[in-house]
């Protein structure tokens, strides 16, 4: 057989070569005479230029001085493939960025990503494919606006600092966007619009450090400012549209900026040519680090999924733990918490598991 690996990182303990190289070693340990394959995705998080720098031949890597979410020097990377730059959004906001402690969505920007995309504007780039994902920031892009030109001012006149908590006292917004006419992709891994339930802050803020009555808090603030920002930039309805609350509404911003949505999944399986390797295969596997509803709204587990099913090729999901137990797309669904029986076990041993039960169900496959 010819088993086709294609998972994403593991977040917290794994890229996704690292997971797909995990797999594959404990299948080869169960079913030696099958052919395994390796493809490693992203869905617009972490890895997303990682992933697009292999597959995109010619393309070329640039390292721009920027700030992190709190303002502290870091270096960032994207991906220059002729007109069209690549910019993975956690590398300037990422999570991974943050001690425990330092996360804050009320405190955190997306300033030193908008420093990234004024970049490459600024030296040619004529599309600009932002990757949403993993983001320590609920400040619905307002940071990256202020590097692109606009200042978010308070009542008094006063420019407002940055981070999500401050957004309810903005009162107008004042300036132009730098972009200079560059089309914008917003390359989403989730369909969350900005607000609600299944919106930035509560379906994500919890896991960026905010807890208690800092949620409803920051739903407010972006509340205030998504339609003041509506209002004086448009288009009105950003706000509802499918990813907008995606990345801490980093997804609403590039909007206001006349960006359109992508799938950050699709686009990077295309690039990678995903289909014709599914249409050579005779098993997926696919994974990640927490499969569960999140990961039916457009990430990339689910995109890997539907494409086994187009082709009429089985699809497994191994994953670090899982609330999904089946799925129309899925011939099955296992998780390391399962095999060595805790959450915690799963983190101590993160390759050593997934290479475990890789080796499993290949041996339960064989039987």
């Amino acid at each position: 057989m010819r088993i086709l690996i294609a998972p994403d990182k593991f977040a917290g303990t794994m890229s996704a070569a690292e997971a797909a190289d995990a797999i594959a070693e404990g299948w080869r340990r169960a079913r030696p005479d099958d052919e395994t394959v390796t493809l490693p995705l992203a869905d617009g998080g972490p890895g997303f230029v990682d992933v697009l720098a292999h597959a995109l031949a010619g393309a070329v890597r640039v390292t721009v001085d920027t700030c992190d979410p709190l303002g502290r020097p870091v270096q960032a990377d994207y991906l220059r493939d002729g007109e069209t730059a690549y910019i993975e959004s956690a590398a300037a906001c990422g999570l991974h960025l943050l001690k425990p402690e330092e996360r804050d969505p009320r405190r955190t920007t997306t300033y030193g990503l908008g420093l990234v995309v004024s970049h490459a504007i600024e030296t040619g780039a004529r599309r600009i494919v932002v990757g949403l994902g993993g983001s320590s920031t609920n400040d619905a892009g307002a940071g990256m606006l202020t590097a692109l030109g606009f200042t978010l001012l308070d009542s008094t006149g006063t420019a407002l600092p940055y981070g999500g908590g401050v957004l309810s006292a903005c009162a107008a917004i004042e300036g132009h966007a730098r972009t200079r006419g560059v089309a914008i992709v917003a390359a989403t891994d989730v369909d969350s619009p900005l607000l609600g339930p299944h919106g930035a802050t509560y379906m994500f803020g919890p896991q960026k450090g905010a807890t208690g009555s800092a949620l409803p808090f920051l739903e407010m603030s972006l509340s205030a400012f998504a339609e003041l920002a509506e209002r004086q930039l448009g288009p009105v309805g950003a706000s509802e549209l499918p990813g907008a609350g995606a990345a801490g509404g980093l997804g609403f911003a590039l909007f206001l900026l006349g960006g359109h949505r992508e799938s950050g999944a699709r686009l990077t399986c295309d690039a990678v040519g995903l289909d014709a390797e599914i249409a050579a295969s005779d098993l997926v596997i696919t994974g990640e680090g927490s499969f569960d509803a999140q990961s039916l709204r457009g990430k990339l587990a689910a995109e890997v999924a539907a494409g086994a099913t187009a082709h009429g090729t089985p699809c497994l999901v191994l994953a670090g733990r899982s609330d999904v137990d089946a799925h129309p797309d899925l011939a099955g669904v296992h998780s390391v918490t399962d095999l060595l029986g805790s959450p915690e076990a799963a983190m101590r041993r993160p390759v050593e598991g997934l290479t475990s039960l890789a080796e499993k169900v290949a041996k339960d496959r064989q039987e």
